[in-house]
Formats: structure tokens, C-alpha cells, sequence
């Protein structure tokens, strides 16, 4: 029986689409090819998820590899991209309905130190029973040793667990833990009548 439901952030309950900031901040179609290849594919902003990395350092290096015209746009996208977490529509509301039947609601995000500043334009941090953030223990997902982190810190039982992210490979790595998982396509709904909730 699932008693704990537990919700990657990005996508899932914010809004994450580097496209936002890029069309905010750039001048030119080549500043946010460059831009978006550069800050959000490359591995800075990994690093920074995992907690290795500060923006002013993640700024430091991308600006070395990128022209210096466009180091005022890849500035703002550092310290501005974050404009575009928007709360996912119907997302508070299964939250509420979910806390209503007795579920217990955390969140498992890869994020940098930045999501304590952003994420509460969902919600309380203590709103959830829990919340782990990869930049804390310097694990992402599908990192196994993230999830084991969640169920033993908060005392769960993962065949009591259900996983929500919109990534194949971190739903992977919550069933390898034996949590039950769901790869989120936009419908709470069907997550309602999926689970029974």
C-alpha cells in the first residue's frame, strides 16, 4: 500500500524550460545556441546540482569558453534563469488532495543551492514531510545511494513509496530501492487512477 509519495521538483512541480531565461536575456539566435549548449548542457550545471560549484564560479568558467560579447547575456542566465519555475498547473492542487487522504509528500530534487530561494513559490518547504536536494549531499539522480539517503533518513519503507519524476532514468533508479515509480507525463490525473490514490 503506498503511504508516502514522493516528487522530483523540476517539471513535475515546477516549471523548468531554459528556453524562458534564454528568450529573456539573449539578443540573437547564436547568443542562446551558445548559451544554452554552454551553461544548461554543459557540465557546470551539473556540478553545480551536485553542489561542487557556485554560480559565480559556474560564470567564471563558461564566460573563459564563450565570446566576450555575450558574457553580459550568460550572466543573467546564470543568476536570472530561474524566472521560468512556474508552479506546473494541477500540481498544488494533487498535493492538497494527496495531504487530504493521508499521504505523506516529500520532494527529491537534483538542484542547486538555489532551490531553497526558488521552490517556495510552490509551497512552504514545510509543507512536505521531507525534502532531500542533490546539491546537500553532493549525489544526483539516478545516483541509488539519493534514494536509500530519502527512505533512511525519513524512515520509509520503499514498497510503501511511490516516485514521481519526469526522467526514465531516475524512476529506474527509485525501483531499483523496490519504490514503485512513475514517469510524469503532465496528468495527475492518470497518476490518481493509476495508484488508486
Amino acid at each position: 500500500m503506498i503511504r508516502n509519495i514522493i516528487f522530483d521538483m523540476g517539471n513535475v512541480l515546477l516549471r523548468y524550460n531554459p528556453e524562458v531565461p534564454l528568450d529573456l536575456y539573449c539578443r540573437s539566435e547564436e547568443e542562446k545556441d551558445v548559451i544554452r549548449k554552454e551553461l544548461f548542457g554543459g557540465p557546470e550545471w551539473v556540478q553545480g546540482d551536485l553542489g561542487i560549484i557556485t554560480n559565480d564560479e559556474k560564470y567564471d568558467k563558461i564566460r573563459l569558453r564563450i565570446p566576450e560579447a555575450m558574457h553580459p547575456a550568460l550572466k543573467r542566465c546564470v543568476y536570472g534563469w530561474s524566472v521560468c519555475m512556474k508552479p506546473i498547473p494541477g500540481a498544488f492542487n494533487f498535493c492538497e488532495y494527496a495531504k487530504r487522504k493521508g499521504y505523506r509528500l516529500f520532494v527529491l530534487s537534483n538542484a542547486s543551492d538555489e532551490f531553497y530561494e526558488y521552490f517556495p513559490k510552490f509551497a512552504p518547504l514545510a509543507y512536505f514531510d521531507g525534502i532531500v536536494v542533490s546539491s546537500d549531499l553532493h549525489k544526483i539522480k539516478p545516483d541509488i545511494e539519493i534514494f536509500e539517503y530519502l527512505l533512511h533518513t525519513y524512515h520509509l519503507l520503499p514498497e510503501e513509496c511511490l516516485f514521481i519524476d519526469d526522467m526514465e532514468p531516475n524512476v529506474k533508479g527509485a525501483r531499483q530501492t523496490g519504490m514503485q515509480g512513475e514517469v510524469f507525463l503532465g496528468d495527475f490525473e492518470k497518476i490518481k487512477e493509476s495508484y488508486h490514490l
